[in-house]
């Protein structure tokens, strides 16, 4: 019996995924639930499991874009399992015996003759360096009597200066749909939004000395560890309610707001950038928050991920600081209509009652639609964050560390 296997649907909405990668070779013998392919979705990275055992038959190849519940593979299940190595050599190629070159002596090697037509490119040619803004003096022709073709002009790459001696080498890989279409997203979110970004510092010296105190009992008591995520969460939940427009989002002529917090965390992955979904977060603890961002960068990074666990969120907190970005402008997350982030921080000298001391500083930014959220509101927004990780004990925890910790 052949079974004919079909993509299934990785989650809603999505029509069509690529296939990244065969873990196969066609004509392999493969076990039931086997990963053979990996499967390239607008949203996520996703293995292909075999549905039975047998001979696989690959139908589509490596970066080929299918429609989901197309064939791309068949499995031979009545096929039996090869036992060892019996049947499964390559077969060698016998090498061919090498002919003698003939040379003929008495024949000058040919000179290439200069003509009118050398360096001269066809009229489509002309067209395509026109096009990239490339002399055709630049360009060598392969055509007769060095005329430039058309598949020279497609070839052709503007100078780069005069080479040094140096490596001047150069790669080309196809772009990822995954990578695609993050791509696609950034620039819809610059173009189809009204962005603009405030910022703000944060004196980070509460939050230190909370995790320097609790650190390890925390740890040892749930498991994880109190990291500074927790912290930016629980003040961001807090903001959102006081600034509930940020929790909003714009659907067609109306405004579209949530009474709950989806907060999604941007994650670096081996396939790009994942953007996991913390789900009501208003109703988790510093724990609960540090275990479940701890659990969706896990997937995330072991390309485990679900579309599920991509979908949705009403605001997004990306954390720059972790390779060591001082300051800059996220892009909203569209259709959400602010994003905060993070920094890396830096002891600064500040002003604190009246005297000049050394602080642990976080440059934070929010960036924000101003369709549908204005300055007032986001401005208001971030001094709330700040207000919230400079005054933890009081404002996110209601004056009970250790009840808040649930030490």
């Amino acid at each position: 019996m052949v079974l004919e296997m079909k993509v299934p649907s990785p989650g809603e909405s999505i029509t069509e995924v690529e296939i990244a990668e065969w873990l196969v070779q066609d004509g392999d013998y493969v076990e039931k639930d086997q990963a053979i392919a990996e499967v390239d979705s607008d949203k996520a990275t996703l293995e292909l499991p075999a549905e039975e055992s047998g001979i696989i038959t690959l139908k589509a190849e490596e970066g080929d874009a299918v429609a989901v519940g197309e064939v791309v593979c068949l499995i031979d299940t009545s096929a039996a399992k090869p036992e060892g190595d019996s049947g499964a050599a390559p077969a060698v190629k016998q090498e061919a015996k090498e002919e003698p070159v003939k040379v003929e002596a008495s024949k000058p090697a040919e000179v290439k003759k200069e003509t009118y037509a050398s360096g001269t490119p066809s009229p489509a040619a002309k067209k395509i360096l026109d096009e990239k803004g490339i002399e055709s003096a630049t360009v060598s022709g392969s055509g007769r009597d060095g005329r430039i073709t058309k598949e020279d002009a497609v070839k052709a790459v503007p100078s780069m200066g005069s080479p040094t001696g140096g490596s001047r080498g150069e790669s080309r890989s196809k772009l990822s749909m995954l990578r695609r279409k993050v791509a696609e997203r950034l620039v819809a979110a610059k173009n189809e939004t009204a962005m603009l970004t405030t910022f703000n510092e944060v004196d980070m010296s509460p939050i230190f000395e909370l995790r320097k105190q609790y650190k390890e009992t925390f740890k040892e008591k749930h498991g994880v560890s109190l990291g500074f995520m927790s912290f930016f969460t629980k003040a961001v939940v807090r903001a959102l309610e006081l600034y509930p427009a940020v929790n909003s989002m714009i659907d067609g002529k109306e405004m579209l707001s949530y009474d709950f917090c989806d907060i999604s965390i941007a994650v670096s992955g081996p396939k790009g950038l994942m953007v996991p979904v913390i789900r009501n977060a208003e109703n988790l603890t510093f724990r609960g928050v540090e275990a479940e961002v701890k659990r969706l960068a896990i997937r995330a990074r072991e390309g485990e991920i679900t579309v599920d666990e991509m979908t949705g969120g009403t605001f997004t907190i990306t954390n720059g600081g972790v390779f060591g970005s001082m300051l800059s402008t996220p892009i909203i997350n569209p259709p959400q209509s602010a994003i905060l982030g993070m920094h890396n921080i830096v002891e600064r000298p500040i002003a604190k009652d009246g005297q000049v001391v050394i602080a642990p500083i976080m440059y934070v930014a929010l960036s924000y639609d101003h369709r549908i959220i204005d300055g007032k509101e986001s401005v208001g927004f971030l001094v709330a964050v700040k207000e919230a990780l400079e005054s933890p004990e009081e404002l996110l925890m209601d004056g009970n560390v250790k009840k808040a910790l649930e030490l």
